[in-house]
């Protein structure tokens, strides 16, 4: 008996069927120019760099107020660099961006429904939701001249996201915000983000805010990425001195990588003393800088060989109080060496019996808390 025919569309080889799952673009390809960058969907992407850096630019170029000038821009895996901005779908939010004087709140955040033709009937519920969400529930029915700095920010970032935009914008927009809004606001970035499932690319000049709201980070210089990744993975082990520096505060210690030993290089420091790092971009025979974070060293008023082992002699020269916490400045170095300055976090309540300006004491931290780094295009301390 001969076999039944086939279909006229079954496959003809058992490999036919065997289709791939479809592969999951980014939301956000920038290419060209020397940067290439991806954003996935649902990611907070934060552009962390110094002010010239080229930041603002990228955005306006993203949200399509600038030239891409030679720059590949995909969205969702299509061009967009010849998209008007209006159709792009795309939402941009930039310090001082001003509301409409001769709207209300509510109106101002129902602006961008209004001008896709959605009734007004239809616009109540979204509008009402993101008043909630932006905690101006208070503050629907006034004019934006009565509102607060912070409650501005907060009704611009609504007014944003009322379009369902695809990729939201940040251009650093909590910059002239004072400190507890801007760390209030952060918070409800991160809450915001989470709740809509947005997919934000971000950027500040703030380390803090860099590594508080990011699912990765970019440090961008002279319009170039530096390094990217999770953000306490860049601050515990960044690519160069100058990465390190943008990431948060740091001591620079320079010296002459002079052995390795294991994966730990031996750096002879120009203040007479030698520790352990680990090298990074540091090459063997070379100048170098050993970076430290404040808050990873140890203190204590007590002699190095008290405190034990790989711990270092210092003199205290200022106690400074920062509120949260204690600013300690440190002379270290070995007799007949130039001295080198060490800044130390100490937690604001930490007793620390006989600290005084003048006052000897030791320091020590882990050699892997510490990473050797070539000393060129370091950033400023």
């Amino acid at each position: 008996m001969s076999a039944p025919l086939a279909p006229a569309n079954a496959p003809t080889s058992p490999h036919r069927d065997r289709r791939a799952p479809p592969v999951a673009l980014p939301q956000l390809s920038v290419g060209g120019l020397g940067l290439r960058l991806d954003v996935e969907r649902g990611e907070f992407f934060t552009l962390l760099g110094a002010a010239g850096a080229g930041k603002s630019a990228l955005l306006a170029a993203v949200a399509g107020f600038e030239q891409a000038g030679g720059r590949e821009l995909l969205l969702e895996g299509r061009p967009i660099g010849r998209t008007a901005p209006h159709r792009r779908g795309i939402g941009l939010v930039e310090a001082g961006t001003a509301l409409l004087p001769q709207l209300t709140v509510a109106a101002n955040i129902a602006l961008p429904l209004h001008l896709r033709g959605v009734a007004r009937a239809a616009r109540r519920a979204p509008v009402a939701e993101l008043l909630d969400r932006l905690g101006l529930a208070d503050q629907a029915a006034l004019r934006p001249h009565r509102l607060a700095p912070e409650q501005a920010v907060r009704a611009v970032l609504a007014r944003a996201l009322a379009a369902a935009p695809k990729l939201l914008l940040l251009d650093d927009p909590l910059a002239l915000l004072d400190r507890p809004a801007r760390i209030a606001l952060q918070f409800d970035l991160r809450r915001l983000h989470a709740a809509l499932g947005l997919t934000v690319l971000h950027a500040t000049r703030d380390p803090a805010e860099a590594l508080l709201l990011a699912d990765r980070v970019g440090v961008l210089a002279d319009g170039r990425l530096q390094q990217i990744g999770p953000p306490q993975a860049l601050y515990d082990e960044p690519a160069s001195a100058l990465v390190a520096g943008l990431l948060g505060e740091a001591n620079f210690l320079p010296g002459l990588f002079v052995a390795e030993d294991d994966d730990l290089a031996d750096i002879q420091l120009d203040c007479g003393i030698t520790v352990q790092a680990r090298p990074i971009d540091a090459v063997r025979g070379q100048r170098c800088v050993v970076a430290v974070r404040p808050e990873r060293i140890a203190f204590a008023t007590v002699s190095a060989e008290e405190m034990g082992d790989g711990a270092l002699p210092a003199t205290v020269q200022d106690v400074l109080p920062q509120g949260d916490h204690m600013r300690l400045r440190l002379i270290v170095g070995a007799p007949g060496s130039p001295a080198a300055l060490l800044t130390v976090w100490r937690p604001a309540g930490a007793p620390l019996a006989g600290l005084h300006a003048g006052a000897s004491a030791a320091v020590a931290w882990q050699p892997y808390h510490a990473n050797a780094l070539l000393p060129d295009r370091m950033a400023p301390r």
